[in-house]
């Protein structure tokens, strides 16, 4: 194939309002900014998301730490060397530590743009084999347990097929406790986001009692050690999130037994190829995953529903439909949950979605145009 000539660079940084706010162990937010990357090369242009958030809170990595990787180094890289190949991409970015979230942006931007000039969806560049995958959704803690039931009872509604509720020291045993009172057979897990520590080991113990799918990232991200020692003495699979930042992570929690299932996330682990060998080591090994999501616009969402369509991804993900976040999405058509809980996988080419410029534009808060 023709290798194609990178013409201009864009980076926009947006900000979207919730239609609720979403509330985790490391707070409550209202709104989310993001980066948005668009790569242009022979009339054909490429989006990715980057899902740095504006706070180091999840990650160290922010809005304004990506918008100058990006900017001052990234950017470059695919200019001066005109890089159109995300393989490319991620060889020669690799040289710059850290900063997965940034690459990420870039290197999704690069694929839809491959996918868009091959004509073929990501899914199928990808190696996916599923046309719709199966949707879960996540519920932030909130401001009463009878709220944090009615939330669920909406989404059960809407055919969501999984519920994970974020749970946090004080908002963990009796959230269960009222959610399998009032649902008794729904698919439940539970997310942290990395609120424990050991001595908080005979609480997670608890959840046991909760006939959970798993309880995700209980420990901060650094601890494998900690995690290996608590799934040694739970019936409930642990699952990885932040600890999980490459192949090589995976391949450490696997041997030290930290884990039983394995949270992908595009931005955190730098992209669609690690994510893949991800995916690949974990088929190997018997060791199933999940998509999980980072609040992402359409674009980053569709980017995710592409990614889901590979074999060993086995649980539903945190794909949700455009209107769980955003009363007005970046994308037409929005992402739809079918009343069985799936959502389709879009079949045109790249990320199959059409981002809409114009709303786009309204909700920028900056941007900057790249070019040799």
């Amino acid at each position: 194939m023709r290798r194609l000539k990178v013409e201009r660079v864009e980076l926009s940084l947006l900000k979207l309002p919730y239609v609720h706010f979403f509330e985790t162990s490391f707070g409550r937010e209202e709104e989310r900014e993001f980066i948005l990357v668009k790569i242009y090369s022979d009339g054909i242009c490429g989006y990715g998301e980057v899902v740095s958030e504006k706070s180091p809170l999840f990650s160290y990595e922010t809005t304004s730490t990506a918008w100058h990787i990006l900017k001052d180094f990234l950017i470059p890289l695919v200019l001066d060397k005109s890089i159109s190949d995300p393989h490319d991409f991620y060889r020669e970015a690799k040289k710059y530590r850290g900063h997965p979230m940034a690459k990420a942006g870039c290197e999704l931007a690069l694929w839809d743009l491959q996918g868009k000039k091959e004509g073929k969806p990501l899914s199928k560049l990808y190696g996916g084999t599923k046309t719709e995958i199966p949707a879960g959704v996540s519920v932030g803690i909130q401001d009463s347990f009878s709220e944090l039931q009615e939330r669920i009872q909406s989404f059960l509604e809407e055919g969501y097929q999984r519920i994970k509720i974020k749970i946090k020291p004080d908002w963990d045993i009796q959230a269960c406790e009222e959610t399998r009172k009032r649902f008794p057979d729904v698919t439940l897990q539970v997310d942290a986001n990395g609120a424990y520590s050991i001595d908080d080991k005979e609480i997670l113990k608890r959840l046991d009692e909760f006939n959970l799918l798993m309880v995700e990232q209980p420990f901060p991200s650094f601890d494998l050690w900690d995690h290996s020692r608590l799934q040694k003495e739970m019936r409930t699979p642990l699952c990885l999130d932040e600890s999980m930042l490459s192949v090589e992570t995976a391949r450490k929690a696997y041997e030290m037994g930290s884990c039983r299932i394995v949270n992908i996330k595009v931005g955190r682990v730098g992209g669609i190829i690690e994510a893949r060998k991800i995916h690949d080591y974990c088929q190997e090994k018997q060791f199933p995953v999940w998509c999980g999501g980072m609040l992402e616009s359409g674009i980053g969402r569709a980017h995710n529903i592409h990614l889901a369509t590979l074999p060993n991804f086995k649980f539903p993900n945190d794909i949700s439909a455009s209107k769980r976040y955003y009363a007005e999405d970046l994308i037409e058509p929005p992402v739809e949950v079918s009343s069985k809980g799936t959502i389709k996988v879009p079949e045109l080419p790249g990320i199959g979605v059409s981002p809409q410029e114009q709303r786009i534009k309204k909700a920028a808060l900056k941007h900057e145009v790249f070019t040799l």
